[in-house]
């Protein structure tokens, strides 16, 4: 019960703290309040710090210059105040991953976990730092310009903050499971080999995830400005169904690269392993 008061109160404190400070819903500081007290409770610190890493860092970024990204976070279908789609989005996934270790305590759901959690990260952090880039992204299709905010654009910038996101998580994972000396963990692989697989692996799902975003994904466009976006309103209007699958929304893309990501990091360590 300690472990599970310990990871109540831990995550409580960070769901409150973010939902003051306007970076998560109702919804979604409740949805990250299940997640982390999982993480915490059934896992160890390793699953909760990771995902504590995740949150912090990309809630400070979405704030970092807002006033700069504002015009181009007006164009995407979820705003930088996570609702619960976007907490299970990003940590659904991890969440059970937890539980099945916790069950088998078989190596591979960890790191199918780190594979997730560096995507998740990297893309988030491609998007907030990239999209402060003084040069218009290239389609990650068609190789040509496109403009600030449109799905699939990608920056230099963008692929540097995407790889530093994967490595860092990487780093952040070896980093307490070495400080609770967690010697079942430590035998699933050297401290190098989670932080080239988190580097690489975030680095994949990031770029399966503006793959998707440019290919598949739903987009709409704005009945007054004829802008195509993944937002639902826009000039005060509600947009339209432009093309894209329907269902693949931002959430939706989310998962499926972030699952891309987690099997790349399986097989990476496999590999080693």
């Amino acid at each position: 019960m300690g472990d599970w008061l310990v990871g109540i109160l831990c995550s409580g404190l960070v769901a409150w703290v973010a939902w003051r400070k306007q970076s998560l819903s109702v919804s979604g500081a409740i949805s990250a309040l299940i997640v982390g007290t999982i993480l915490y409770a059934v896992g160890s610190l390793a699953w909760f710090g990771s995902m504590i890493f995740f949150f912090v860092s990309s809630s400070l970024l979405t704030r970092w210059k807002h006033r700069a990204k504002a015009r181009i976070e007006a164009t995407y279908e979820k705003s930088g105040r996570r609702d619960a789609g976007q907490v299970v989005a990003n940590g659904g996934m991890a969440t059970l991953f937890c539980i099945a270790y916790a069950w088998t305590n078989e190596p591979y759901w960890l790191y199918l976990f780190v594979g997730v959690m560096a995507t998740v990260t990297a893309d988030t952090w491609a998007t907030e730092i990239g999209g402060l880039s003084s040069q218009k992204p290239l389609s990650i299709l068609r190789g040509k310009r496109v403009e600030p905010g449109t799905s699939g654009g990608i920056t230099a910038i963008g692929l540097l903050a995407s790889a530093a996101g994967g490595l860092l998580i990487g780093t952040v994972f070896w980093l307490f499971v070495r400080i609770r000396t967690d010697q079942w963990i430590m035998q699933a692989g050297d401290g190098w080999q989670w932080i080239v697989a988190g580097l690489l692996g975030g680095l994949l799902g990031s770029l399966t995830d503006s793959l998707l975003g440019a290919a598949w994904q739903r987009k709409n466009k704005c009945i007054v400005c004829g802008k195509e976006m993944e937002a639902s309103f826009h000039c005060g209007q509600a947009t339209r169904h432009s093309r894209g699958i329907r269902w693949l929304g931002n959430d939706a893309v989310n998962m499926i690269s972030s699952a891309v990501g987690g099997v790349a990091v399986f097989l990476l360590m496999n590999g080693w392993n």
